[in-house]
């Protein structure tokens, strides 16, 4: 169970916002401000390489802590500075050649599908998207008619930036290993919302970042890669961090996904990155899926009594991103109203699932994204100035 209170007394920024962004980038606790602040504090006490030096130990642990948090090795996981990051890093590393295809959903991300057109072009790469079902998630079924032995990569988003929805990313992994093409999830919207284990979901690379559901700094994320799929990759960027100088016309890649990762990077983040992530793990993501999704089940419900108030959620799963508008009035003016009012809701917008969205006709929705530390009087808040 969730210990509301306590969550609320450690997250300050309850105090001040009613916050239902936590999709975008939800309020961190007090412990992560702590561990960032004071990090940055002992750097100008004395000095970047000596701070970090000093938490040595708490950083090597950040690897740990993620393994824990997707139940896999230490060394399968990069600790990079954002989702996008962690995806390119992923993306770009697969030998592209002329006639692979790639396949992926019609709620896919635009800067992932941006990624996809540009190695068409430049490789003659099919980029090949799998229909949805009638429930608006991937489908399966069709996937699994799709696949030939030219699919070098099925890629889809886990949760998509708008309409509620969670694809069957297991079923889809159940695929892929049939088939054998690389399996890439954006899981940039669930980890740190429901339990994510790479294992069942049977993905051979995942990217997220920290900013959202799992309450640590922006400028984190992470990058699991399967230690059988490295020697299908060559990493786009290489540095001393990364692989070793060996002789003057060779060097060796670093071992395990750390092959991915940067040799700088932002202490303090990172150590907040893991704070974080041990906040997670402390509160048991079971028990955080629970309350996440009861609070959006309950505000779907109360929503849907609105009059003009559509529900634009998707999906046999739902999760804790609630996605709405109400006729005539546009979502910028929603989200704008209440700010005013000290209440964060976002704004998803066509671009950002293009194909998803022109197919539903919708230019633009409204989107609250619950966590565990919001309360049903927040939600009161936000309704009465919807209904008004």
């Amino acid at each position: 169970m969730i210990d509301v209170a306590l969550a609320r007394a450690q997250t300050p920024g309850t105090g001040h916002v009613a916050h239902f962004n936590n999709a975008g980038s939800a309020l961190p606790s007090s412990g992560v401000l702590d561990t960032v602040v004071g990090h940055l504090r002992l750097e100008g006490e004395m000095g970047g390489y000596e701070a970090a030096a000093r938490a040595a130990d708490r950083l090597a642990a950040v690897h740990d802590s993620a393994a824990r948090l997707l139940n896999c090795a230490p060394h399968e996981i990069a600790l990079v500075d954002s989702a996008t990051r962690a995806w390119d890093l992923a993306f770009y590393a697969l030998p592209w050649r002329a006639g692979d295809r790639i396949l992926t959903s019609k709620a896919e991300y635009a800067s992932n599908f941006i990624a996809y057109l540009q190695v068409a072009e430049r490789f003659g790469v099919q980029v090949d998207v799998v229909p949805n079902d009638g429930l608006g998630q991937i489908s399966v079924e069709a996937l699994r008619e799709m696949i030939d032995d030219r699919v070098r990569l099925i890629s889809i988003t886990h949760v998509p930036t708008n309409g509620g929805l969670v694809n069957p990313a297991a079923e889809v992994g159940k695929v892929a290993a049939e088939s054998g093409a690389l399996f890439l999830l954006d899981a940039c919207q669930s980890v740190g919302q429901f339990p994510v284990d790479v294992a069942e979901l049977g993905c051979d690379l995942l990217s997220t970042t920290g900013r959202k559901y799992l309450r640590a700094p922006r400028g984190t994320g992470l990058l699991y890669v399967r230690q059988s799929a490295l020697d299908r990759l060559d990493p786009p960027f290489l540095d001393l961090h990364g692989a070793r100088w060996v002789a003057s016309g060779r060097y060796e890649v670093r071992p395990g996904a750390r092959r991915f990762e940067n040799w700088e990077y932002g202490v303090a983040a990172r150590l907040g990155l893991g704070a974080a992530i041990d906040e997670a793990l402390g509160w048991g993501l079971a028990h955080i899926r629970d309350r996440v999704y009861a609070l959006a089940g309950l505000l779907r419900a109360r929503l849907a009594a609105i009059p003009g108030c559509r529900i634009r959620d998707q999906g046999i799963e739902q999760c804790g991103i609630v996605t709405f508008t109400f006729d005539g009035i546009p979502a910028d003016e929603v989200k704008d109203r209440l700010a005013g009012r000290s209440i964060n809701v976002s704004v998803s917008r066509a671009p950002s699932t293009l194909l998803d969205m022109t197919d539903r006709g919708l230019a633009s929705v409204v989107r609250a994204s619950v966590h565990y530390y919001n309360t049903e009087e927040e939600m009161d808040r936000l309704l009465e100035e919807l209904a008004d």
